[in-house]
């Protein structure tokens, strides 16, 4: 694993290792603390758009593992003044051992990993998301002692978390089911890599039907429009039926998880009350955000 920009870049057993560093760190740090596993290693910390877990989680997760992570904010930076992107990775790399970097376009984030020169992780992007789903494989297992084989299905809108949960969860072994409308369809390159696993991936614009003894649902903003506006109005439209509901779970198992990246919107995507209800798998969750990142971290820079 030299770079990770998408959950595709990744085999089973580099998932599998990620996941079992991940543990070992978590663990570690419960008693007291990980290695400095970082030291005297730089981590840029770029984000073009606002952040609350992935840039407080790589902040703390870099400074646990006794590295130095520097926030910047694009936009501050002469990139946000016309500099070439190809510029800034080709400097960039020169002062830093690893890039994290947050931002829009996922053939920008590949442009700047073939030119940075040193390992580049995606901290979102509006095509893939694959920290957030390391973090989510990673509750899954501390909660149910495997992935293979169990039934994940997401619902909502067809992006980036959709995306990389179809691969990651198909790469884990898992059954994945993705319930979005028509014209909320994953990308197309996620679909043809989903198809070839056969009968363990199935897409389907039914929730109840997507939902039926699902193991784990998991679910993201899918109004991610100026409120008030024609295209917030649209998708509210678009996205009727969709909202996990206690009675929209009850066809699930009696014991389902349910994930939530966040931040939530409440009484659009999810209820009040299943959030609530599932609060601690959630928060676990968000928690994992730090150790599945200290792990690709350690990976990527200390060998772990």
């Amino acid at each position: 694993m030299k770079n990770l920009l998408k959950m595709s870049d990744l085999s089973p057993a580099e998932l599998t290792h990620i996941l079992d560093v991940a543990d070992q760190l978590k663990a570690q740090q419960k008693l007291g603390g990980t290695a400095p596993l970082l030291a005297g290693k730089t981590v840029a910390l770029m984000f073009s758009k606002a952040s609350t877990r992935t840039r407080t989680s790589f902040e703390v997760g870099v400074y646990q593992l006794g590295g130095l992570g520097n926030y910047m904010n694009t936009a501050e930076l002469q990139a946000g003044r016309g500099e070439p992107l190809k510029d800034t990775a080709r400097v960039l790399g020169r002062y830093y051992d690893c890039v994290v970097w947050r931002t829009y376009r996922q053939s920008d984030l590949e442009e700047f990993a073939e030119l940075a020169g040193v390992p580049v992780i995606n901290g979102l992007t509006d095509y893939a998301h694959p920290c957030q789903v390391l973090a989510d494989l990673m509750t899954i297992r501390e909660r149910r002692g495997s992935l293979a084989g169990r039934k994940l299905c997401f619902v909502g809108d067809g992006s980036s978390m959709a995306n990389s949960l179809i691969v990651g969860g198909l790469l884990a072994g898992m059954q994945v089911t993705c319930v979005c409308p028509q014209s909320y369809r994953p990308a197309a390159d996620v679909l043809m890599f989903a198809h070839k696993y056969g009968s363990a991936f199935h897409l389907t614009a039914d929730p109840a039907e997507g939902i039926q003894d699902a193991d784990v649902v998991a679910t993201a903003v899918w109004n991610t429009a100026k409120p008030g506006t024609p295209e917030s109005e649209q998708r509210l439209r678009d996205f009727v039926g969709f909202q996990l509901t206690g009675k929209l779970l009850e066809s699930a198992k009696p014991d389902v998880m349910v994930l939530h990246c966040l931040p939530a919107h409440r009484g659009e995507e999810i209820s009040s009350a299943v959030f609530e209800q599932h609060a601690p798998e959630i928060f676990d969750e968000a928690e994992n955000r730090l150790h599945v990142q200290k792990a690709v971290l350690a990976i990527l820079l200390a060998g772990k």
